[in-house]
């Protein structure tokens, strides 16, 4: 089981539910370190002072800002103890809104909330009454010494919670838009749509696989035994289709084919 990182109570109206916050999520990613080729040793990095060149030890590291002109303002921990509180261990609800009022561009990370003994028959009021209406409360929470906002929303049993990124984090998207007024035709779009009705379907995470991972997986199970890999097949060469309607017609043979293989297997 893993550990929680924060404990609180989330504040319902006059309602105060105790609870405990797990992450929900942890990378996969294989992690590598940087190594001598020679004796595979470490390489370790120091921190090095680029005006007198000596090494820097941790306790004489302060945090300094760098404005755009090149100017450096060196804040000290007083210059940040009249700064709003980001420490507190309640979890307001300020608001309630449908679930797909929200941009999923906002989430940052998801969160496990587990109630304490005590507040376990109000985290399931929450839970069943957000289930009821379709709902998810907003709320504004202090993780990690930092304010954010927070989406809390029922799944399944449990109530979860996704932290939210502020406004002015969001990049402006209108550079990634094609410039001018881009027509297609209604024949495209209707094979377009034909494609998507075959590769449509309820969503099941267990159904994919990092194959990437996978396969480095075995590249490196391969080093560890000192043994070799046998070559990787030749992935076939695609033709090139200027035709949009003949590109989705065929995609849509291809999606047509792997349905019949799976459902033959």
């Amino acid at each position: 089981m893993p550990r929680s990182i924060w404990k609180g109570a989330v504040s319902f109206g006059l309602v105060t539910i105790p609870v405990k916050v797990y992450g929900a999520t942890e990378e996969k990613d294989i992690s590598f370190r940087q190594v001598h080729r020679a004796d595979q040793g470490r390489i370790r990095y120091k921190r090095v002072c680029e005006v007198c060149g000596e090494e820097v030890p941790f306790a004489e590291i302060v945090k300094g800002y760098e404005s755009a002109d090149g100017r450096m303002a060196i804040l000290e921990p007083s210059d940040f103890a009249d700064l709003p509180a980001a420490d507190g261990k309640t979890v307001d609800v300020v608001q309630f809104v449908d679930v797909d009022d929200i941009d999923p561009t906002y989430f940052d990370r998801t969160y496990f909330l587990e109630a304490e003994k005590v507040g376990t028959k109000p985290y399931v009021l929450l839970r069943e009454a957000l289930a009821e209406t379709g709902k998810a409360a907003v709320v504004k929470v202090a993780l990690r010494s930092r304010e954010t906002l927070a989406l809390i929303r029922p799944v399944g049993d449990v109530l979860r919670m996704h932290t939210m990124l502020w406004p002015d984090e969001l990049r402006d998207s209108a550079f990634a838009a094609p410039e001018g007024e881009v027509k297609v035709s209604k024949a495209e779009v209707a094979m377009a749509r034909s494609f998507i009705d075959q590769l449509s379907g309820d969503f099941d995470p267990e159904a994919f696989a990092d194959d990437y991972r996978e396969a480095l997986e075995k590249v490196i199970e391969a080093k560890l035994e000192g043994v070799e890999l046998p070559a990787p097949e030749a992935a076939p060469q695609e033709a090139q289709v200027v035709d949009l309607v003949a590109a989705l017609r065929a995609s849509v043979e291809a999606a047509k084919k792997r349905r019949q293989e799976a459902a033959a297997s």
